[in-house]
């Protein structure tokens, strides 16, 4: 990762409308679902956050999350994360996350959460292995059946993620301490060919979706929690464990 990278909050006019058109590089003119300027204009001055990742002076990156309530303490709602693909795999996003955290944490505010595609294996491995993050709750067909190409026809089922900014788990993870746990109570496999399948877009993906949906849904009513990603090759499956409130 380069040392010339730099993230820091953003401010001005100038950096929001440039974070619209990094959404149109990031995910492509086919996508017109962008958030407006205005969308950051609001987030930037109502207590969100609108953050940029920058080398020598060029955004590369940005974070856009807003404020929510969750029983009367305020939480930040990351919206969206996005980083231009030649700097993706350089640990620009981990950047954005952790000076999010750190911004966060200044204000007194102790949990972010957002929304992942549990189908994603690389946003799980993140958001739970290297996040220290967890989730509790499934989100069927979340935005509805769009037209968007990203979404590939599929409902866009979502994973709400929760992320304690001070929890022993996120510290450990964050710190790199963090290891794949050997036995848990309780897995939802994934098929080793499913990213063969999300590439073709093959009509199998539907079926894996609606496997998952009814698996985490049983787990979470009983009261379990996905902690972890197992990414050891030809065994791939969400690590769930039992998991009171906060």
């Amino acid at each position: 990762m380069s040392r010339d990278i730099q993230v820091r909050k953003c401010g001005t006019l100038e950096e929001f409308h440039r974070c619209v058109e990094l959404q149109r590089q990031i995910w492509g003119e086919a996508d017109l679902e962008v958030e407006p300027v205005t969308m950051f204009v609001v987030a930037a001055h109502t207590g969100g956050q609108v953050l940029g990742a920058f080398e020598n002076g060029r955004m590369i990156g940005y974070t856009l999350a807003m404020v929510g309530l969750r029983d009367s303490v305020p939480y930040l709602h990351s919206h969206m994360t996005g980083v231009l693909g030649d700097y993706r795999d350089r640990g620009v996003g981990r950047m954005l996350k952790l000076f999010q955290r750190e911004e966060a944490l200044g204000r007194g505010i102790r949990l972010i959460q957002w929304t992942f595609d549990p189908l994603e294996l690389r946003n799980a491995h993140f958001n739970l292995n290297r996040l220290g993050a967890i989730s509790r709750q499934y989100l069927a067909n979340l935005y509805g059946t769009t037209t968007s190409p990203l979404h590939r026809g599929l409902a866009t089922d979502r994973l709400l993620v929760e992320w304690r900014l001070d929890s022993s788990r996120t510290v450990a993870a964050i710190q790199n301490l963090a290891k794949e746990p050997v036995e848990v109570p309780a897995m939802i496999e994934l098929p080793p060919e499913l990213e063969q399948w999300q590439r073709a877009s093959a009509p199998e993906i539907e079926k894996v979706q609606a496997r998952l949906r009814e698996e985490f849904t049983g787990w979470f009513a009983r009261g379990y929690a996905a902690v972890a990603l197992r990414t050891g090759p030809g065994h791939r499956a969400y690590c769930l464990t039992p998991w009171s409130d906060f």
